[in-house]
């Protein structure tokens, strides 16, 4: 299982990579698809939807089940990745790059300090596992 360094991590399985500018990309972590299985619909959020911390923001959709994506973050959404509506399978194939979900500005980057570290999130998946 992958677990970038330069990421951070909820318990939810979401990662967040922060751009240092006040944006911050999030998708699903590869422990999450893997679970999943074959993700066939991904429920994107609206350009412009206010997210809350720890609260639902779409849906992933596997041939398997579907599960809710928590947003790790406060904040506006300012971009989506289109593409998952016509290939999602990119999730499984690429989490953490072209399986990105959605950009968003946040509105407290204190708020990345509650998320976990990359050590913290592999041993939260291996005592789960």
């Amino acid at each position: 299982m992958l677990v970038p360094e330069d990421l951070l991590y909820s318990e939810e399985h979401e990662w967040v990579r922060h751009d240092g500018k006040g944006n911050v990309h999030i998708g699903i972590t590869d422990y999450a698809q893997d679970a999943l299985g074959d993700i066939v619909f991904v429920e994107l959020p609206a350009v412009g939807a206010q997210l809350t911390s720890d609260e639902t923001f779409g849906e992933v959709e596997s041939t398997k089940s579907v599960s809710d994506i928590f947003s790790p973050v406060s904040g506006i959404v300012t971009q989506v990745n289109e593409a998952l509506e016509d290939t999602p399978e990119v999730i499984n194939q690429d989490p953490y790059g072209e399986g990105w979900i959605c950009l968003v500005q946040i509105e407290d980057e204190t708020q990345l300090s509650s998320l976990l570290s990359p050590e913290a999130y592999a041993q939260l998946t291996e005592a789960a596992q």
